[in-house]
């Protein structure tokens, strides 16, 4: 299967420049898994405003190949802004959107976009971090353990959620996003 070239990640381009950037209503898309790219294809044919930055990644291909492919850096978030409800409305008829919240802090968030943007044109590498740490104790917000609580066991790659039955002194641990987990007190 060919890789694809670089599709647009922002729509109008100089969105993040633009001088109404911070007066708009941003809302945090939170996309279906590998939705991001469909969503955008959307939101730039019915021309509302968005943000979802892409980064190269390359890998090898079993022949031996060097494969660029260009992937969400915040895997199922597009970021989208408007002056009313419409653009919100247009990014959920896509089908794509599994839930959309308001982002109320919008100076800095867009000050946020503006320095993550412009480390992705000098081309820098980068890896995202969460503030979940092992030890945490947390809740999961959403999927199919929504409300079991745990904590953090530990973090390479991935969050694992350990369950303890605490008498027996053992428990099961499950992989999840830092996206459904939030920190408990």
């Amino acid at each position: 299967m060919p890789i694809l070239p670089q599709e647009p990640d922002c729509f109008p381009e100089d969105l993040l420049s633009h001088p109404t950037a911070e007066s708009k209503i941003w809302w945090l898309m939170y996309t279906k898994s590998r939705q991001e790219k469909q969503l955008m294809r959307h939101l730039q044919k019915h021309e509302v405003w968005h943000y979802g930055p892409m980064v190269p990644q390359r890998k090898r291909s079993p022949a031996g190949r060097m494969r660029t492919s260009y992937v969400p850096l915040f895997s199922n978030y597009i970021f989208v802004c408007g002056e009313n409800d419409e653009a919100r409305y247009q990014a959920i008829c896509s089908g794509c959107v599994q839930k959309a919240t308001e982002i109320t802090e919008v100076d800095e968030f867009v000050a946020d976009l503006r320095q993550i943007q412009s480390l992705i044109e000098l081309g820098v590498p980068m890896t995202i971090e969460s503030r979940l740490e092992p030890g945490q104790q947390v809740r999961i917000r959403s999927g199919s353990f929504a409300g079991y609580e745990g904590t953090i066991l530990r973090r390479e790659q991935e969050t694992r959620l350990l369950v303890c039955v605490r008498f027996m002194e053992q428990g099961v641990s499950v992989k999840l996003e830092d996206c459904q987990l939030e920190l408990i007190g």
